[in-house]
């Protein structure tokens, strides 16, 4: 079968404390120090081999992640940007939808002919956090796509336990819309999962402001409006990405103002809220050190700012505004477990969530080189790779 690999020189940086057990599985916890020059082409492989508790997929969506992004970008001194678990060479993708072509022995929910969508947090179920409800911070987690073999291939094996059925798409969507719409559910979990579970929910008739209006910050502006906001503001650089974000449901779009601009963020989301502040922000830019001021200045008593965002990057905070204001901060990482699948599936399936507007931009899988320098411009909502 072909597939996407990435591969890179494992170099790790003057001062980084690599562990026995990175060195041991190649596999750093943090990508960013370690990995280097990294090299990506389409290659033939061996067709994955499915185990007793796994499933073959025939790939038909693939959603480019800014993880992926990360990947493939570099900083000055050629080592990748993206900060979380890296393992090379691997096979890139994590963000698909496809058929069951095969089932283990031990699989009893899947059949051949279904269509799925999956979990890219590879959680162990076996560690104190699985076990105690919290798989998304599994002591043995594996990303894939990231640390092990992705699906911006022609199959790929998965365990079945983390593949959803999207069937129920289909009595609303085409095929290959059901297709483009179950690889947006990952990204869309992520958001969910910082707003609705690690972030504590949303109230009808709060505000909330969302920095960036990438992927997840597009889906956080869409479950906002569902869950009765107020008022959505929504911050983003991009102008085509700042229409993106109207579309997906927010009232107000900024761009976010240079350091020092007499009206920055900050001002805008005061003027808006009378001078109180938003109750829930989301930091989905993954720029901290520039939103995260913003955010302090701007966020009502009992607020709760939620970072999605990934950096790889120190921000200082001033904590006495949390004691005084009683605020929170929290961050979140996944989409595994509380029901987030399929109660995303089930707004699909009614109607009440159309992600569809995210997609920007197609390349089929011959292009899907061309599809990973394309997100380097961030110039779109969501790049999807489609297979024939």
């Amino acid at each position: 079968m072909r597939a996407l690999m990435a591969e890179g020189e494992w170099q790790p940086r003057p001062g980084y404390p690599v562990s026995a057990a990175e060195i041991q599985k190649q596999r750093a916890l943090s990508g960013s120090q370690v990995w280097r020059h990294p090299r990506f082409a389409i290659q033939d492989l061996p067709m994955p081999q499915v185990a007793d508790d796994e499933v073959l997929i025939r790939v038909r969506a693939v959603g480019i992640c800014g993880s992926d992004t990360h990947v493939y970008e570099t900083d000055r001194d050629g080592y990748i940007i993206f900060s979380g678990l890296v393992r090379l060479p691997c096979v890139l993708g994590h963000e698909f939808s496809g058929v069951v072509e095969k089932t283990g022995k031990l699989v009893r929910e899947l059949a051949p002919g279904d269509l799925v969508a999956m979990e890219s947090i590879q959680w162990c179920g076996y560690c104190t956090p699985c076990r105690s409800g919290a798989p998304n911070q599994c002591q043995n987690i594996e990303l894939l796509g990231l640390s092990t073999h992705g699906a911006l291939a022609e199959f790929a094996a998965v365990k079945a336990k983390y593949c959803w059925k999207i069937n129920s798409l289909l009595e609303r969507y085409s095929e290959a819309e059901t297709f483009a719409i179950g690889a947006l559910i990952e990204p869309i979990g992520c958001a969910y999962n910082g707003m609705f579970i690690s972030g504590g929910g949303l109230r009808p008739g709060e505000t909330a402001v969302v920095y960036g209006a990438g992927p997840i910050g597009l889906a956080a502006i869409a479950l906002a409006r569902l869950s009765g906001a107020s008022r959505i503001i929504g911050f983003e650089r991009l102008e085509s990405r700042r229409e993106l974000a109207r579309i997906m449901g927010a009232d107000y779009v900024f761009g976010i103002a240079p350091k020092g601009n007499p009206s920055p963020a900050s001002r805008e989301v005061l003027e808006l809220t009378g001078g109180v502040g938003a109750d829930v922000q989301i930091e989905a830019a993954g720029d901290a050190p520039h939103t995260i001021p913003e955010m302090e200045r701007s966020t009502a008593p009992n607020g709760r700012i939620v970072y999605l965002g990934r950096a790889e990057r120190s921000t200082p905070m001033s904590l006495d505004g949390l004691v005084s204001g009683a605020q929170k901060i929290v961050g979140a990482r996944g989409h595994s477990g509380y029901g987030i699948f399929n109660n995303i599936i089930r707004l699909i399936a009614t109607g009440r969530l159309d992600p569809r507007p995210m997609i920007t931009s197609r390349f089929p899988f011959d292009e899907a080189l061309a599809a990973l320098e394309r997100s380097a411009a961030r110039i779109d909502g969501k790049i999807l790779v489609t297979m024939p």
